[in-house]
């Protein structure tokens, strides 16, 4: 199988350390514009779509395999596997901060680090721990997702994205939602929204930046506050930011956070 074609796989610059940015639910590759050129001047950077996002090649879509944050684990793992002639730094945005805590936990040590953009663990409320919803509030959600997509996805979107000053991001998030398949979204918000990683997370020893976005619905301050108590080794930076997307809202500060923490690795000699 042509990995490449399936995912729509794209590498810009080069150096001795691989950054694999993944994107989140309803996303696709190009929402990483803002930030990956100004990586590309120092790191390999490799961008890539989810079968049944973006431009990947849908004909490769199983509802079985996709059902689970595991097929996509799976999909990370092989695009991974095109690229591990150097360190691999996984850069994940929201559920793919959880896909790539589960590709490290079936081969341990195959990203030399991480960056968790919006994490979350778990979206549902329980015992201490604050995901941000109740259960009944994500089922709510997914039911209204389910029966009116393009309806979910034009009230979502702006929320989701924040900056209202900003309109057009609103408006890009909104058309890469309605763009996917809504049977295809259904399942992928399924699989994020009912997620429960809380048991997984003690598992990752790899190096790992938690970059949070001051206020964002979808991953509240408190879950980027539990993961940085939780995972051993492990930062927590919070952005001044209104939103769940801050490499769209506020690309810059996220390239200035996650540039020292980069620096700071020293994996390039084991390369």
């Amino acid at each position: 199988m042509d990995i490449r074609h399936r995912n729509n796989v794209h590498v810009l610059g080069d150096g001795p350390v691989t950054l694999l940015l993944a994107h989140g639910f309803g996303c696709d590759q190009n929402m990483w514009r803002f930030v990956a050129p100004e990586f590309a001047r120092d790191y390999r950077v490799v961008l890539f779509d989810y079968v049944g996002c973006g431009k990947s090649d849908a004909s490769c879509y199983d509802a079985v395999r996709y059902s689970s944050l595991d097929g996509y684990a799976t999909d990370l793992i092989e695009v991974a596997s095109q690229f591990n002639d150097a360190p691999i730094v996984l850069v994940g945005h929201s559920v793919s901060a959880m896909i790539g805590l589960l590709a490290d936990k079936r081969i341990p040590g195959i990203f030399a680090a991480h960056v968790m953009i919006g994490p979350s663990p778990s979206y549902i409320d329980q015992g201490d721990y604050v995901g941000g919803f109740a259960r009944e509030d994500i089922e709510e959600l997914l039911a209204t997702l389910e029966g009116n997509y393009l309806g979910w996805s034009s009230t979502m979107a702006p929320a989701i994205m924040g900056v209202p000053e900003r309109p057009e991001l609103a408006e890009e998030l909104t058309n890469s939602f309605c763009r996917t398949d809504p049977q295809i979204a259904a399942r992928f918000a399924r699989a994020t929204f009912l997620s429960n990683n809380l048991a997984d997370l003690k598992g990752l020893a790899a190096p790992t930046l938690i970059l949070q976005s001051s206020d964002d619905m979808i991953a509240p301050r408190p879950v980027g506050e539990y993961l940085a108590r939780t995972l051993a080794n492990s930062e927590l930076s919070v952005i001044d930011n209104i939103g769940h997307c801050p490499h769209m809202s506020a690309p810059l500060a996220c390239v200035a956070e996650i540039r020292p923490f980069l620096d700071s690795l020293e994996i390039a000699a084991v390369a």
